[in-house]
Order: structure tokens, then sequence, then C-alpha cells
């Protein structure tokens, strides 16, 4: 079906406003993929704060000028699906990756974050990248382990000093 100048424009400023508020960017391919398997994508993509499109080359590499994922236009290459991270820099790629397991057609090209072209087999920079909950706890952890060593270890010279001084 084709475009209308207008049509073009408006999905240029939709991806465009997208760009400027993402954390991070991911590229890939989807041709092949279902229809009920991109609709699921796309219900766990909005669950998980992140913003699902498929844009024609052209339109993509426009919408991307000027921010932070114009490292990207060269991926822009076949049939192009671009997902960014709204919520955490992460979830894109954590999503993405995990729809590719499950779809051996589904095939991601490239990512971005800060600027910085990551090829695809390197996903994992992003997709292990903890959420904020999570790197609270593993940070209250370290404390906790932390604390109960120095409380042993106080308890240790207390019991010294109590030895010596008997």
């Amino acid at each position: 079906m084709a475009l209308g100048l207008e049509d073009k424009k408006a999905i240029v400023a939709e991806v465009s406003e997208a760009a400027k508020t993402a954390l991070s960017a991911v590229v890939a391919d989807s041709r092949g993929v279902t229809v009920s398997n991109m609709t699921a994508l796309r219900k766990e993509a909005r669950e998980a704060g992140v913003y699902v499109r498929v844009v024609r080359n052209t339109l993509a590499r426009r919408a991307v000028e000027g921010t932070d994922f114009e490292c990207l236009t060269e991926s822009f290459v076949g049939p192009t699906l671009i997902a960014f991270s709204n919520e955490h820099p992460g979830a894109a790629a954590r999503l993405l990756k995990a729809f590719a397991k499950t779809n051996s057609k589904f095939e991601v090209k490239a990512l971005a974050f800060n600027g910085e072209l990551i090829p695809a087999g390197d996903i994992d920079r992003l997709a292990t990248l903890p959420t904020y909950n999570e790197a609270i706890a593993k940070l209250m952890s370290v404390i906790q382990g932390a604390t109960s060593k120095l409380v042993r270890t106080l308890a240790a010279v207390r019991d010294q000093k109590e030895q010596e001084a008997a």
C-alpha cells in the first residue's frame, strides 16, 4: 500500500519523537515471522516500556537524524523493525533476544546505546544490564555481606581483648 507524503511525515515525526526520548535502540529483520508472533511481541513490548515499529528504511534514516541513534543508519537494509527502550536501556535488547530464540527467522541486526553502534553479536552488553531493582538488590547483598563480616571481626577483637584481660 502506497503511503502519501503526509503519512510519511507523520511516521517520521512519530519515530523521531520516540528516538529523542529513548535510552537505547535495537534494529532487527522480522521477515518470515508470523502475524500472531509479531502481535505477541508488540504486546510484550508495550508491557516492558519498549516502542516497536516496522519502518521503511528511508523513513527510519530521516527519523534518527540528529539523535544518538544516527549511527544505526547503515543497518537500515531490508525489512526493518526498530525498537526503542524507554524505561530501561536493556529492555528492548532483552525482549528481542528472547523473541529471536523462539523465532528462528527473526534476526537482530544492530544496537545503539549513547551514540555507540553495537554489533548484533554483542547484544548481551545491553540485554544483561540489571534493572534498577536488580542493581539495588545486588548492592544491598554486598553491603549486607560486608556488614556481617565487620560485625564478626569486631566480635572476634572483643573476645580476644576479654581473654587477654582475664
